[in-house]
């Protein structure tokens, strides 16, 4: 299909072809995406001049950087836990986050679309989980701040691209450069520990547009590379198919208990809950309500799922998703 360029065109891309510096570079192409005309014919064009710039702006963080490894992207924790999402290129990560969050991240069909960490918030129930979108990762490409990223999560999601020449051959090199930066991904019942030089981060790993005709097949391949006891989870952002599912086992990736105070003779709001790990206790919720507490408690009354309603138990109680918990000092 024809490009039919505008004469300007030409004239700026003289221009490009003179540049020296990365920052002009990206300069004349951003003003070339300007001048080209939007339609079917320019698509590839459009496409190659925004992985161009997304390349060249990285490369430019990095020389300005004063050192290979002092870029480094920091984001604090918020809601019940972070997950981050890694993948190839183009497996659909920003759509993904569109899909199951209110951000709206720039989605493309060309690598490289994000170029840096996005956070975004999901809503799960009565509680917000916190997802972060990150750079695609290719066997040329994985930047230290990225593997940090990872190693301090609280979880890992890694998207397979089903519309891929080889997705099997992608989950391979993805998983080999997770181990080049001492990451080893595990199945999200396990729990993560320091294995020799290695980190073990719990991870989800996510088939993505299962709505494609070759996607069956490719299925079958990738499951066979699958840690032992791992799961395939198979959704489809452009139908919206299987993003249910796949909200309930982010969270019970993440491992967090949800457990709601009650002010003695008044009524529990489950609105806004505590957040603890499994295995905390009556003494962790105290010592989280106030200082006071921890020190002055001398029970708790507990309701919840198969207990004794307003049933009295000390502070080593382990608490239990969706406890009801009045605190008495």
């Amino acid at each position: 299909m024809p490009t039919n360029l505008p004469p300007q065109y030409f004239e700026v891309e003289k221009k490009l072809k003179a540049a020296k510096d990365p920052r002009e570079k990206i300069s004349i192409m951003e003003e070339l995406l300007s001048i080209i005309p939007k339609h079917k014919g320019t698509e590839k064009l459009q496409a190659m001049y925004k992985t161009k710039i997304a390349k060249l702006k990285l490369q430019t963080q990095k020389k300005t950087s004063g050192f290979r490894h002092s870029i480094s992207y920091h984001i604090d924790k918020a809601g019940a836990g972070q997950i981050i999402l890694t993948a190839p290129p183009n497996a659909g990560k920003s759509s993904l986050i569109r899909a199951l969050t209110n951000a709206e991240p720039d989605i493309g069909d060309y690598p490289f679309t994000t170029h840096s960490a996005s956070p975004a918030m999901m809503k799960y129930e009565n509680i917000q989980i916190q997802l972060i979108d990150t750079p695609p990762i290719t066997p040329e490409y994985f930047e230290f701040w990225q593997a940090e990223m990872i190693k301090t999560a609280d979880g890992v999601l890694i998207m397979i691209d089903l519309g891929s020449t080889d997705p099997a051959l992608d989950f391979l090199a993805l998983l080999e450069k997770l181990l080049e930066k001492r990451i080893e991904i595990i199945p999200g019942m396990l729990d993560e520990s320091e294995s020799g030089s290695y980190i073990q981060k719990k991870a989800l790993i996510v088939a993505n547009k299962t709505d494609l005709p070759q996607a069956a097949a490719h299925i079958e391949a990738v499951k066979e590379l699958l840690p032992p006891g791992t799961d395939l989870l198979l959704i489809s952002t452009f139908q919206k198919e299987g993003l249910d599912e796949l909200k309930a086992r982010i969270f019970l990736l993440l491992d967090v208990l949800r457990v709601y105070s009650k002010t003695p003779g008044k009524k529990a709001s489950t609105e806004d809950p505590f957040i603890f790990k499994k295995g905390n206790t009556v003494m962790d919720m105290a010592k989280s309500v106030h200082k006071d507490f921890a020190l002055k408690l001398k029970y708790a009354r507990i309701w919840g799922k198969g207990k004794y309603q307003g049933q009295k138990v000390n502070r080593d109680y382990e608490l239990q998703d969706e406890d009801i918990i009045e605190l008495h000092i």
